[in-house]
């Protein structure tokens, strides 16, 4: 991104008050008449803002590029045995109105976020729909995301895309706007609520096990105990938990054994400190497994005490630091849920569900592993942000 440029076409939307960004030299709103900080709009010519938006968003590529894609149908909709259906996901042309949409996500301290953040604000753009965002600065922030999601509601929106940082501590606001009428996707994480209406979420179950399921291909020949080390994420989200049972029934009746494990938020201060009481305190290790931030930590950390050629690193989920890391040999492989499909997914829900058309109440692309044997191939875009990508905030303001 010529990042000057947009820049000075582009206000600065909003602070994230939890993670304090004052990115005004960034970009964080997009809109039809962008503003000086002070309210003063720029008058941009039409041909100015297509520069704007192509430095904003790369490449220019067909509306419809992401779709259709194959995925899973989970039937009965929620249901906890994962059964599910394989179906091919076309998504809508465009809005019948330029719908208010909420959305509130954990954080933008990862790539994986911003990649949901560029899903969310590039499909908004395309659908024709108002967005505003809210990171609430990472998982101990509880309070924030509440107070985030009723003030930007309280905005006379229209409904909620939302990845809850607790699986359970929104619930009683998607009651509330369910009870109004207000439909509520909930997007990646999981909500225990039986009030959502709609679901664009893999299941973290499958991305653990599918990892786990990597080492056991890697070692199906030896006999001798595979040690892992494994992080998880951090303690109270659905999908944490999700992810850590797959692992471990992944792992169960192999060679592989979990000799340390701990949860910490997905910063990457927090996990290199818990890699590196692992290794402080737990001999020969064969593997770091754990968030994608955990396995971007390890390798530095690695590096740097000479171990780089003898524990092997494993994410569970996907990002840049993850994609270069495989591509350099760093790091051994990584399932993806596809989470930039994903938040394009919601979006595209949330939109049937207001304007009345048909729609599937839980859907997820199909969960692939990416190693060094299948990653020229891969369609990066399904999962990673535009190269030199910064956080948007809001699109088409209301």
């Amino acid at each position: 991104m010529n990042r000057p440029v947009a820049a000075t076409m582009l206000r600065c939307k909003r602070e994230d008050n939890a993670l304090r960004l004052r990115r005004c030299g960034g970009v964080q709103s997009l809109s039809g008449s962008p503003r000086r900080p002070g309210g003063v709009k720029l008058f941009v010519p039409l041909t100015l803002v297509g520069l704007m938006l192509g430095l904003l968003f790369g490449p220019a590529r067909s509306d419809s590029a992401w779709y259709p894609v194959e995925v899973d149908v989970w039937e009965p909709p929620f249901n906890a045995e994962r059964r599910r259906r394989t179906a091919s996901y076309v998504a809508l042309d465009k809005a019948a109105r330029p719908w208010r949409i909420c959305v509130s996500i954990p954080h933008l301290k990862d790539a994986y976020w911003n990649a949901v953040n560029f899903g969310l604000i590039d499909e908004a753009r395309r659908l024709g729909v108002g967005m505003h965002l809210y990171a609430a600065g990472g998982y101990g922030n509880l309070e924030t995301q509440r107070q985030q999601i009723v003030e930007c509601m309280d905005r006379s929106a229209d409904g909620l895309i939302l990845s809850a940082i607790s699986a359970d501590g929104v619930n009683d606001l998607v009651a509330h706007y369910a009870d109004q009428g207000k439909p509520v996707v909930d997007l990646i994480n999981g909500l225990s609520s039986p009030r959502i209406t709609a679901r664009a979420a893999a299941d973290f179950w499958d991305m653990g096990n599918r990892a786990a399921a990597h080492i056991r291909t890697l070692h199906a020949a030896d006999a001798k105990v595979v040690r892992v080390a494994w992080f998880p994420g951090p303690h109270g989200a659905a999908w944490v938990a999700a992810g850590d049972a797959g692992f471990r029934e992944g792992a169960k009746d192999s060679v592989i054994t979990v000799v340390t494990s701990a949860r910490g938020d997905t910063g990457r201060m927090t996990q290199g400190k818990l890699i590196e009481n692992a290794l402080a305190t737990v001999p020969e290790l064969d593997y770091i497994a754990g968030t994608a931030v955990t396995a971007e930590a390890a390798v530095p950390i690695l590096r740097k005490r000479g171990l780089t050629d003898r524990v092997g690193v494993l994410a569970y989920y996907y990002g840049p630091g993850v994609h270069r890391g495989i591509s350099r040999g760093q790091i051994v492989a990584a399932p993806t849920d596809r989470q930039a499909i994903l938040a394009r997914i919601a979006v595209d829900q949330i939109v049937r569900v207001l304007e009345g058309r048909p729609f599937l109440e839980h859907v997820a692309p199909k969960v692939i592993v990416i190693d060094r044997s299948n990653i020229r191939g891969f369609d990066t875009a399904s999962t990673l942000p535009p190269r030199g990508f910064r956080p948007i905030f809001s699109v088409n303001e209301w």
